[in-house]
């Protein structure tokens, strides 16, 4: 296990043991009180619980190399649970709702030990504010959509619960407990905005978007430096599975340089993008000149394809021959 995937593993492992310590508070706490709004949160605490042990799950699993049966390595199991965990989102805000809705036809409840809550929800929003912060710049570290998935779920268990306590405040200076139930919708909406946005990226690696145009870009800023060495290049395509990123791309060189040089230079570039980009494999398959007969034709190239595209010159051994 190298270095980064065994951090990736610590703090997936920190977020199970912070998750299961304050759902268990929050559910106790709000079975005491009677409240819609803190059972709630222990209802998203619960289900960021088994978020967190699926992301964990994840991030074992897609550290493993490539084998026969994965030959494009486990990267996508990370986006595979980002999706599974929205599902849990999205089933944590339908429970609140069934909660919450009667209540509020009801006009509220009786709401019981209101200070016990707001300690609770106070632990609760400062642990995982200070666990959040280190999924989140953990994942970005390593690029890993599962623990960022994870942080987020924790942040947005943070607001959550900060809207609780606002609300436990006011209960408490007005008497009226129709806010609670209230709360709890607001939760729930929260909730829902937060899973649409995961299930949204997640899909699109699962579906194989494209890499970000600034990712490309840096690709085609690297093949540029090289531009001397070959005519042009065609049918970039770049993808994403977990951490790990996918070029490929057609290099279209001199008809007559030697195979060897071809593939220097394909290395020259592959290593290039790599020290661009992390996690990235590139594959580039070279075609000579006269393979890209549709370019030269609508290049209205009357002498040598060499010549077309801005071949470079220096590279032919045709125009050393001509030049004797």
């Amino acid at each position: 296990m190298n270095d980064v995937q065994g951090t990736k593993i610590k703090v997936a492992r920190l977020s199970i043991i912070s998750n299961t310590c304050l759902t268990t508070g929050k559910l106790l706490a709000g079975l005491s009180m009677g409240s819609v709004g803190v059972i709630s949160e222990a209802v998203h605490s619960g289900l960021d619980l088994i978020a967190s042990v699926i992301a964990f799950a994840a991030v074992r699993q897609s550290g493993k190399p490539a084998d026969k049966e994965h030959p494009y390595g486990h990267g996508k199991f990370e986006n595979l649970a980002g999706i599974l965990e929205a599902i849990l989102i999205l089933l944590a805000a339908l429970g609140i709702f069934i909660h919450a809705i009667p209540r509020i036809l009801r006009g509220g409840g009786e709401i019981e030990s209101l200070g016990w809550g707001v300690l609770v929800m106070g632990i609760s929003a400062t642990v995982n504010f200070f666990i959040s912060q280190k999924l989140i710049k953990v994942g970005k570290e390593t690029d890993s959509p599962a623990l960022v998935a994870d942080g987020w779920h924790l942040r947005t268990d943070v607001y959550t619960s900060v809207g609780v306590l606002i609300g436990l405040g006011a209960i408490y200076l007005t008497g009226y407990t129709i806010l609670d139930p209230i709360i709890g919708v607001v939760v729930a909406l929260l909730i829902i905005k937060a899973s649409i946005d995961l299930i949204r990226e997640s899909m699109g690696v699962m579906l194989d978007v494209s890499l970000p145009p600034e990712e490309e870009e840096i690709i085609k800023t690297v093949l540029q430096r090289h531009s001397d060495q070959f005519l042009e290049f065609h049918g970039l395509r770049t993808r994403k599975s977990g951490p790990y990123r996918y070029v490929d791309l057609h290099l279209v060189v001199p008809r007559h340089i030697p195979v060897g040089t071809a593939h220097l230079l394909c290395d020259s570039i592959e290593v290039e993008i790599e020290r661009e980009l992390s996690g990235v494999q590139v594959l580039i398959h070279c075609e000579p000149c006269e393979a890209a007969k549709e370019l030269l034709e609508t290049a209205n190239c009357s002498t040598s394809p060499c010549q077309s595209k801005g071949c470079p010159l220096s590279l032919c051994p045709i125009k050393d021959e001509e030049k004797r």
